[in-house]
């Protein structure tokens, strides 16, 4: 293994995060019971003033998107922050019944801004959600709402509104330099579409049990959520992986871009690259990575690229800060 600093313990950036977010409207007393049915989170009992994190699921439990619920009194925002927005409302469309009181309002653009700071504790989980307020004047054009005290949510096309940045805490303020995003996402290890977003993955295997409510009534995708949970189904983990000191960076890249396999030192498939990150500065590369449950447990995997057997790359492995472990009981059987 290779002696270099590792990427994951140098100095964090300072700055924002800014993030392009799809938004939904959905109107009308039904709107809990509807998001509750359709979304990973419990929402039916959701008071308004809450917010919710949530996966947007398929019937068969697979990914289709990540999305921040605020219940409001009449209703509640969907806010898109990785995946499709357009095919998650379309999805809520065609399930929608005469019924049913709900109103789905257009698809709108917006941002989800997030201050980071060089002392954020490293192994600080995402949160499964908290309370939001609004911070704009009520029915203003753009909207904008405080998630808990550390993320903004602004609707419209400018992430900060100059009307909105006096009223504001400072870790918002205009002036603080955007992070870079890639690098932040990887290290916390949040999935993006559509190498990790996708028809082939679950939200246990990328580190979203969080977002996920195994007590709550009847939803689309729960008979798979439920098996997984209770039946050691979670056949992959999202990992992050590192690669330092490459002599050869070209033939580094290409073993290392998505779609790339990982073998283990007994040459058996243990996973498949899904993100991938050139550092500046002669750091290396890093990345995301679906590593099969029997080598979780592995430093390093050789990731092959393109090329034969006996070629390519060592990486490092690590878990990612922001995973929450599938529930209690999956991936503790015998290796596949």
């Amino acid at each position: 293994m290779s002696n270099a600093i590792s990427p994951w313990d140098q100095p964090r950036h300072s700055g924002c995060l800014v993030q392009p977010v799809s938004l939904l409207r959905l109107d009308g007393p039904d709107t809990r019971s509807f998001l509750h049915g359709q979304t990973s989170q419990a929402v039916a009992q959701a008071a308004p003033g809450q917010w919710l994190r949530t996966c947007c699921i398929s019937p068969t439990g697979r990914m289709r998107a990540l999305a921040e619920v605020l219940v409001d009194a009449s209703g509640a925002w969907l806010a898109i922050t990785a995946g499709d927005g357009g095919a998650v409302r379309t999805a809520f469309d065609r399930v929608l019944f005469p019924a049913d009181q709900v109103q789905l309002g257009t698809l709108q653009t917006g941002w989800l801004i997030t201050p980071l700071s060089p002392g954020t504790p490293a192994e600080r989980p995402e949160p499964a959600g908290g309370t939001w307020r609004a911070v704009s004047e009520p029915q203003a054009e753009p909207q904008a709402w405080l998630l808990g005290e550390e993320r903004l949510l602004v609707q419209g096309d400018d992430p900060l509104p100059a009307g909105l940045v006096a009223d504001l805490p400072a870790a918002f303020s205009s002036g603080a330099p955007l992070s870079a995003s890639e690098h932040w996402r990887i290290q916390r290890g949040l999935p993006a579409a559509p190498n990790e977003l996708n028809d082939d993955t679950n939200p246990f295997e990328l580190g979203l049990a969080e977002r996920v409510s195994l007590s709550k009534g009847c939803y689309v995708g729960q008979e798979t959520l439920a098996k997984l949970a209770t039946y050691d189904g979670v056949k992959q983990q999202l990992r992050r992986w590192h690669l330092a000191d490459a002599t050869d960076a070209t033939a580094a890249a290409a073993c290392t871009e998505p779609g790339s396999e990982l073998q283990s030192a007994d040459g058996s498939r243990a996973g498949l690259i899904t993100s991938a990150l050139e550092l500046p500065d002669g750091q290396g590369r890093i990345g995301l990575a679906l590593v099969r449950r029997r080598h979780l447990d592995a430093v390093e995997l050789r990731a092959l690229g393109q090329g034969e057997p006996e070629s390519g790359v060592m990486v490092t492995l690590s878990c990612p800060e922001a995973f929450a472990p599938p529930p209690v009981g999956a991936g503790s059987a015998a290796s596949l």
